[in-house]
């Protein structure tokens, strides 16, 4: 089981769930911020730091948001397992389901 970030964090990008998280497991994108599943170790503490509520154990994602579950997973298939976000930087990509999303409003 892991934490997933959904769509309410499309185009905010808020990053205060990167300073919060012990193991830097939360990956930037273009247009969103990514939990790499295999590096969380489930602690939480990046869900109630998130200011629009993006954040979600597994288990408990709305179902109107099902599909980033598998957005979190897909968008590290061709990064694999780097052991950090900090050691990345900003990726310049989203996954597909993100990138065709239109511009989100604040």
């Amino acid at each position: 089981m892991t934490y997933v970030i959904a769509q309410p964090c499309v185009d905010v990008l808020d990053k205060a769930c990167i300073d919060e998280c012990p193991v830097d497991c939360i990956y930037e994108g273009d247009r969103m911020l990514y939990i790499h599943p295999d590096e969380c170790v489930d602690c939480g503490a990046c869900e109630p730091v998130c200011p629009v509520e993006a954040i979600y154990y597994e288990d408990d994602l709305p179902e109107q948001w099902s599909d980033f579950y598998k957005a979190n997973v897909d968008f590290f298939d061709d990064l694999g397992s780097p052991g950090g976000a900090s050691k990345v930087g900003k990726i310049d990509r989203d996954h597909p389901l993100v990138a065709k999303l239109p511009p989100q409003a604040e």
